[in-house]
């Protein structure tokens, strides 16, 4: 058994864990708030160009957009939405589970995959289980702007362009509330109505100006930048949620643990003060 001094020591040692988790805790809760009101502030103009691009669909425009026309599964490509810090729980890994899952699937039908990363630890991760990186941007901190990940969506919109690839998903973690996230992969390119969020009650052909391939050209980029940048803010109002949730985890952890080692230590000491008290009545009985 350790002595009274090691347990001692011990102990110190997890108070002070313990208070960088407390800590951590309170940052964590504290940005989850604005990380929240941003992803909410966010949601209307997602709904809205996602409606309009419903009406595109849905319309017969004089001008048939090419992300809007099926092809051929030949090469898939990726952008997947992680963390650049870890002590987030189980949230990337999820997502690295999902995400694995359906790419084992389509690489078993013969199917190539490209992968964009936002994020330090996907980057990580495929460096070490391998995967064609092909673009990735890293420290995005906790209030990310469009122009932090637009050469990502670049590479991969001018791959689709240039058919490099042939179908478009992206990857993240979707907000449900404070303790659930929930790992999504969704395909962007082609463009399907039934896959968009609203309904149609009727649809309608537009008057564009000043002439359609340059109107949708734009708007259709707006569209996907939109729906990746959406995926970062969701991305990172989970990465908080979950942060929180995991270092209030670890500070009633390390408070159980305490709680063991006092109770150890106590014991131990009691042991010695009764040793003690053994002995000199042995030897005032001997005398």
């Amino acid at each position: 058994m350790a002595s009274g001094k090691e347990i001692r020591t011990k102990i110190a040692s997890i108070k002070n864990t313990q208070k960088i988790t407390r800590a951590m805790e309170m940052v964590a809760a504290s940005k989850m708030r604005k990380t929240q009101d941003r992803m909410q502030a966010t949601r209307p103009y997602s709904r809205k160009i996602s409606q309009i691009i419903n009406h595109l669909s849905q319309a017969n425009p004089e001008y048939k957009h090419e992300y809007l026309i099926a092809r051929d599964v030949k090469r898939i490509g990726i952008i997947l939405i992680t963390s650049d810090r870890g002590l987030c729980g189980g949230l990337n890994a999820n997502l690295f589970r999902t995400s694995v899952r359906a790419m084992r699937e389509w690489e078993n039908k013969g199917i190539g995959l490209d992968i964009g990363c936002i994020g330090r630890k996907g980057v990580a991760f495929f460096s070490s289980v391998g995967g064609n990186v092909v673009a990735q941007a890293t420290k995005i901190g906790d209030a990310p702007h469009l122009n932090d990940i637009l050469g990502v969506i670049k590479v991969m919109l001018d791959a689709y362009s240039g058919r490099g690839i042939d179908e478009l998903y992206v990857g993240f973690n979707e907000f449900v509330n404070t303790m659930t996230q929930k790992p999504t992969l969704r395909k962007v390119l082609p463009i399907h109505a039934e896959e968009l969020v609203e309904d149609l009650a009727g649809y309608w052909d537009y008057i564009y100006e000043p002439d359609a391939k340059e109107v949708l050209d734009g708007l259709m980029t707006r569209y996907i930048e939109s729906i990746v940048y959406q995926g970062l803010v969701e991305n990172n109002a989970c990465e908080q949620a979950a942060r929180m949730v995991a270092m209030k985890s670890a500070s009633d952890n390390a408070g159980k643990l305490i709680d063991e080692l006092q109770l150890i230590y106590n014991k131990e000491r009691q042991a010695a003060i009764t040793q003690e008290i053994s002995e000199i009545v042995g030897g005032a009985a001997a005398v």
